[in-house]
């Protein structure tokens, strides 16, 4: 496996830890914000604070290491996306912002605030609409070169069903991995009614999802060929991740062994997340940038590698001992931690 390879697969697991752990808690944070305004907070928000109070700041760090190392790894990428990702990522930092604060307010605040919640809420969503802009600029087609400069055109972004496609999948599948994870969370605490009611809003968002997804690859076959076309070299793939969802779906159904129906959730997104990530290899920015021709020096690329696993060897039993003493310890989960203490 070349250096560029590795770099790239490196970056592609953080951002994949990203995904999964940022969709928990923006899609918690909106389910929060919904049931609230909608007067089902007795049913939903102790279970959803409980989860989010423990991990809500850890979901960036998988974040700053995937733009920390996208600079490393490929310098030329701060090139040609320092300037066309301006908007759409001073967007998601400004949200970010927002939504950090928002949360401090509605919960060390006045508790069940609907203004509070409902910008959280809004905000969470809107963070990955503006970050999955960014996959459609990558399938070309929206940058020019004008005096050697990278020039976005957002009017042919704005208007291209791709775009709005991805803008799609990116609510869905948000809002189904927060809707199945925390089906077993609140079953895992023993919360009848938070689980039924978060079980519904899994069926609901399930079948959007698949439909979300079908569409990016319907629009892909006319904006970018090349792709679609790599992309069904990889069907063995994208098969294997629809038999887990709807081995997910059946087990929601049946409404039991919600634990192994998360297992099967990460497993259905992480096929389809590396087959999308190979079928687009070798670009970063098709036509003008491939992982090839942007990577950094021999020395530099192994001292990120270095750095990179050693960091993800620190963030993981750090995360499982977050998981083991807050979100899995048995008396958090049912709220009685501060009650024993």
């Amino acid at each position: 496996m070349s250096l560029e390879i590795l770099g790239i697969s490196v970056l592609w697991t953080f951002l994949f830890g990203y995904v999964m752990l940022g969709s928990i808690d923006f899609g918690a944070g909106f389910f929060n914000a919904y049931s609230i305004i909608s007067g089902k907070q007795h049913i939903l928000s102790k279970i959803i604070q409980r989860y989010l109070s423990p991990v809500w700041e850890v979901t960036n760090v998988f974040f700053v290491f995937f733009f920390v190392g996208i600079v490393g790894f490929f310098p030329k990428s701060a090139f040609y996306f320092g300037t066309i990702l301006l908007v759409p990522a001073s967007l998601a930092i400004i949200l970010m912002a927002i939504r950090g604060s928002y949360y401090a307010f509605e919960t060390y605040g006045t508790k069940g605030h609907k203004g509070y919640a409902f910008m959280y809420g809004i905000s969470g969503l809107l963070v990955p609409a503006a970050l999955s802009v960014v996959l459609a600029i990558t399938e070309g087609g929206f940058v020019s070169i004008v005096d050697g400069n990278p020039v976005l055109d957002y009017w042919a972004l704005f208007t291209s069903p791709l775009s709005w496609s991805i803008v799609v999948l990116a609510l869905a599948a948000v809002l189904y991995i927060s809707a199945v994870f925390l089906t077993w969370y609140a079953n895992k605490a023993g919360d009848i009614g938070a689980t039924k009611l978060m079980r519904k809003y899994a069926l609901s968002w399930a079948f959007p999802l698949i439909v979300a997804a079908g569409g990016i690859i319907f629009e892909l076959r006319f904006h970018r060929p090349g792709h679609y076309e790599r992309m069904l070299d990889l069907w063995w793939m994208f098969g294997l991740s629809a038999i887990l969802w709807a081995a997910t779906v059946w087990l929601l159904w049946k409404q039991k062994n919600y634990g192994i129906a998360v297992w099967l959730l990460i497993g259905q997104f992480a096929l389809a997340f590396y087959a999308y990530g190979v079928s687009h290899y070798p670009y970063l920015l098709y036509p003008h940038l491939t992982i090839h021709e942007g990577f950094t020096n021999e020395a530099m690329a192994i001292s990120l590698v270095v750095v990179f696993i050693l960091g993800f060897v620190l963030l993981v039993p750090s995360i499982y001992l977050l998981l083991k003493l807050f979100l899995f310890d048995k008396d958090y989960v049912e709220g009685n931690k501060k009650k024993k203490e």
